[in-house]
């Protein structure tokens, strides 16, 4: 906190409590296995949070309206890492009507305190921003991480010019489960299942309306609020927070059969966790994945069955349709949401489908490398596929 201020030079944290996650999780770093590059990265990024936190309440102490933003009924996929909800949110920002946060925004979320707001209203939403200069910051980040960590970058790219998803902000809250995923630190994922993610949530709303701001500063925003279109794995286990802080909102919940699902993510985290330490325990990590992904879609369902507008609210795509018709999974959410797919939102559609980014092949990895095995995976996950993929199931064997 202090290096933070010291390079902000500024001192007012704002007034939503982190210091104590922010505490237990720098406990648990100091005495995890991390070499010196991971204690680097990992301390940087917790001084970048701090930083952006300290920056952007600056931006609000000198322009409150910030707070008079609304964020208007949004729209937010959930669902288990690479079960398609990138696909599907990237899908859905082509059109303009929606808000999404680019990469380049997440990255850093506050402008500097001498930044300029130049008028892009005659040019197209992508190309507004490319005066911006935190475009060029995240443009490098993504060559940098291109060249030096190729293998994270073929199993997560993070684009700057593409929608992206704000566990950052979560992340930048103290409270989320991304530490866990890049570090064996027991003590804080132990501690973070029984606190109140509320916190996490009215932090990450307020970024949204300062992110709104700036997005009429420039003129990428109309005078009316845009919905938005949220998308984060993590929001699965906390969606009766999520629903608190944003009561208009409508889920769609993405599935695929966990088979899948899990070994990906454990070979993510696994490359995270060799990152920041010499020696990783991959069965420890594809133990820990099993058990959090399990955890969180216990979570998810048992907050369903306790919504009795959960079929009004909540729209459930299943991985494979959403790759095979994609516009037609899409027009399934607009059809929820009320809101009308013209001939010209489905063009940008397709154009978008045409020219997105070409993800890296992945290294090649199955269940075995981290400990587990499909019979062991389908027993953690029998109750979500029974409610969710059965269907899928049963025309698997019949074929």
């Amino acid at each position: 906190m202090a290096t933070a201020q010291q390079k902000e030079g500024l001192d007012d944290w704002g007034p939503l409590p982190f210091e104590e996650p922010l505490a237990v999780l720098a406990d648990d770093y100091a005495v995890a296995d991390l070499n010196d590059v991971g204690v680097h990265v990992l301390r940087s990024g917790l001084v970048h949070g701090l930083r952006m936190r300290l920056r952007s309440q600056e931006w609000i102490r000198r322009h409150p309206e910030i707070l008079q933003e609304t964020i208007v009924a949004p729209v937010v996929v959930v669902g288990m890492m690479r079960s398609g909800t990138t696909l599907l949110q990237r899908l859905l920002a082509a059109d303009d009507r929606f808000h999404c946060a680019y990469g380049w925004e997440v990255v850093e979320v506050a402008p500097k305190l001498d930044h300029r707001w130049s008028d892009h209203s005659a040019v197209a939403s992508l190309a507004a921003t490319a005066e911006d200069p935190r475009i060029l910051i995240s443009e490098k980040r993504e060559a940098v991480s291109r060249e030096l960590a190729p293998e994270l970058f073929a199993i997560h790219p993070m684009y700057a010019r593409e929608p992206e998803e704000e566990i950052v902000f979560l992340s930048d809250a103290f409270l989320s489960h991304v530490p866990e995923s890049g570090a064996h630190v027991p003590g804080y994922r132990s501690w973070i299942d029984g606190q109140d993610f509320a916190p996490a949530y009215a932090y990450l709303h307020r970024m949204l309306k300062f992110l709104q701001w700036q997005k009429r500063q420039a003129k990428r925003a109309a005078t009316t609020e845009h919905r938005w279109v949220l998308k984060s794995p993590a929001h699965l286990g906390y969606l009766d927070t999520l629903r608190a802080e944003f009561p208009d909102l409508h889920v769609v919940h993405m599935h695929r059969d966990p088979r899948e699902t899990i070994p990906s993510g454990a070979s993510l985290n696994a490359t995270l966790h060799a990152m920041h330490a010499d020696r990783v325990d991959r069965r420890r990590v594809g133990a820990q994945w099993l058990q959090r992904m399990g955890w969180t879609n216990d979570r998810a369902m048992a907050t369903r069955d306790g919504w009795t507008d959960d079929s009004a609210v909540c729209t459930d795509v299943e991985f494979a349709d959403a790759v095979s018709d994609p516009i037609g999974q899409a027009a399934r959410v607009y059809d929820a949401v009320g809101v009308p797919l013209s001939a010209d939102v489905e063009t940008a559609m397709r154009r978008w489908l045409v020219k997105r980014p070409v993800d890296p092949t992945r290294p090649p990895y199955t269940a075995i490398d981290f400990g587990l095995g499909d019979a062991q995976i389908d027993e953690r996950f029998a109750t979500y596929n029974a409610r969710f993929r059965s269907a899928v199931t049963s025309s698997r064997s019949r074929h």
